[in-house]
């Protein structure tokens, strides 16, 4: 059984369904943050493949800085064209080479890059985008503490992770909104809609509005009345149906709102990042797909952080995971938020610190059920960082 400080205490503030005021955002996969992200990630998981293919085991690297410098481009109804590429350069530390072997073919890994890419925005063109990847050798004094093996890795960074459950009907609401807009299903019903795809609700008392910012698929949209017409479809399909899946209140829905009588929200290839926007690692949601101000919330981007070492990355899927279970275990429980902080050199199975805020329950009578979720999480860091390379964890 782990041995660290633990506390489980009650917790003292509102409810986030009592608050007056709630306020939750989500960027969908085609925002120029969530590629960031995404594309980041992806790399992450490919030095991984690569390292076990070559050696066995994870090879120290961090490629969690990454930029995605917009292009140019033209788009009107019927379609467009792009007039200069985005560049995406991610910059980062990875193992190079072992035992005079060169692992890392940055051209083959470039590609891979752009493939995931064209893979996450299907009227992205090869011609549409450059990679670079900017990777160096990490600093001795990291990668002597770090090791894949048998034991425990030692934390390669002192950071902290918040998980929190459930989630609130807005947050539930928002997340499920662009989820299913980003859906095959949703695709199908609407083809006419990219990728970039942001939803910002805002709950006033009882009241709720979404604002989504859609971007469309200039091939897809003849005129300003399709355009027109592919909106009100959207709010008429959420509103009628979709939305009381996850509330009760009433919910109004605005999309697009910066259209004016001479301009629309098109794209030639259904992201902004070919003109208005760029992106960045980090911006992005949250390790749970949300942004969350209302909530106590890490700012460590989880994206691109090797999956063995860094308890930035591991610590905020282990808190969410265990803030799950505490409510599916203890479905009485009304709010829990979960609190971890690591210890650079010390086992990622020992944190420094592990606080508990519970709502619902007395904590005199869970704490032990409580202490036994968190040892069985952190228990589990193998299956937990074999998720990251299967890609079984939602991390933005």
């Amino acid at each position: 059984m782990s041995k660290f400080y633990f506390e489980v205490r009650e917790g003292r503030d509102f409810l986030a369904e009592e608050m007056p005021v709630e306020i939750v955002e989500r960027k969908g996969k085609g925002h120029p943050d969530s590629l960031c992200d995404g594309a980041s990630e992806e790399l992450s998981v490919a030095l991984s493949e690569i390292y076990r293919r070559e050696t066995g085991r994870i090879l120290h690297h961090n490629v969690d800085k990454a930029v995605l410098v917009g292009g140019s481009s033209e788009a009107d109804f019927g379609g467009g064209k792009v007039i200069d590429p985005a560049l995406l350069y991610i910059v980062g530390r990875a193992t190079g080479d072992i035992q005079g072997k060169n692992l890392i073919d940055k051209p083959a890994l470039e590609t891979r890059m752009k493939d995931w890419m064209m893979g996450q925005l299907p009227h992205l063109k090869k011609e549409h985008l450059e990679v670079k990847l900017l990777i160096r050798s990490g600093s001795k004094d990291l990668t002597n503490i770090f090791a894949d093996n048998d034991v425990p890795p030692m934390a390669n960074d002192t950071s902290l992770a918040v998980g929190y459950a459930p989630l609130s009907q807005l947050e539930r609401l928002v997340l499920e909104t662009e989820k299913f807009l980003n859906s095959p299903a949703g695709k199908e019903k609407f083809p006419a809609l990219g990728e970039d795809i942001k939803v910002m609700g805002v709950r006033k008392g009882q009241a709720i509005n979404l604002t989504i910012a859609a971007a469309f698929v200039a091939s897809e949209i003849k005129d300003r009345a399709t355009y027109e017409s592919v909106k009100r479809d959207i709010v008429n399909y959420l509103k009628q149906g979709f939305v009381q899946q996850y509330t009760a209140r009433p919910v109004e829905i605005v999309i697009n709102h910066a259209d004016t009588a001479d301009s629309v929200y098109l794209t030639v290839t259904g992201t902004s990042a070919e003109a208005g926007d760029d992106g960045q690692v980090g911006r992005g949601n949250r390790a749970n797909g949300l942004i969350t101000p209302y909530r106590p919330m890490s700012l460590e981007a989880v994206a691109g952080k090797n999956p063995v070492s860094h308890v930035g990355k591991i610590y905020s899927i282990m808190s969410q995971l265990i803030a799950d279970r505490i409510v599916a275990t203890l479905p009485e429980t009304t709010q829990v938020y979960v609190y971890m902080v690591s210890q650079i050199n010390e086992p990622i199975t020992e944190p420094q610190a592990l606080n508990v805020e519970l709502w619902g329950l007395e904590v005199s009578k869970v704490r032990d059920k409580i202490k036994k979720i968190a040892d069985e999480v952190l228990g589990d860091w193998r299956a937990i960082r074999n998720g990251f390379v299967e890609r079984r964890w939602p991390i933005y």
